[in-house]
């Protein structure tokens, strides 16, 4: 019996390899999706939280102060309280409108070693009712 190309020992093994291939390939691509949602999710917290404090400040009877606590309160309450640290608010005019601006900036949270870096900046606005 020869051992040529075509006999099955010359194959053994192979099917661990084509699993090792394919199961580092869909480890990438699930991590790159969990990554995605993590960083969106974050986002989405801050835009919620900008606005709605942006809302409470924009009240006729509140403050500015009041605003900024609110936001940073919303996202304590969802995320770790070093996403709250740069919280800006202030009056504005968009487009012809005074508004209350509140402007919050994160670190992009990173899932393991490898991930991106950098800053998330969101802005909630809200008609200044108090003008």
């Amino acid at each position: 019996m020869s051992s040529g190309p075509e006999s099955p020992r010359a194959e053994s093994g192979s099917a661990l390899v084509d699993f090792l291939l394919v199961a580092v390939l869909v480890t990438v691509l699930v991590l790159g999706v969990v990554q995605l949602a993590l960083v969106l999710h974050v986002r989405t917290v801050l835009i919620d939280s900008a606005a709605e404090g942006a809302r409470y400040a924009a009240l006729e009877g509140s403050s500015l102060t009041g605003g900024a606590a609110r936001t940073r309160w919303l996202i304590d309450s969802t995320l770790p309280s070093r996403y709250a640290d740069q919280v800006e608010i202030g009056r504005a005019d968009f487009r012809g409108v005074d508004v209350v601006e509140v402007r919050v900036s994160a670190p992009v949270p990173v899932l393991g070693l490898l991930g991106p870096s950098g800053m998330i900046d969101v802005t909630g606005r809200a008609v200044d009712e108090q003008r």
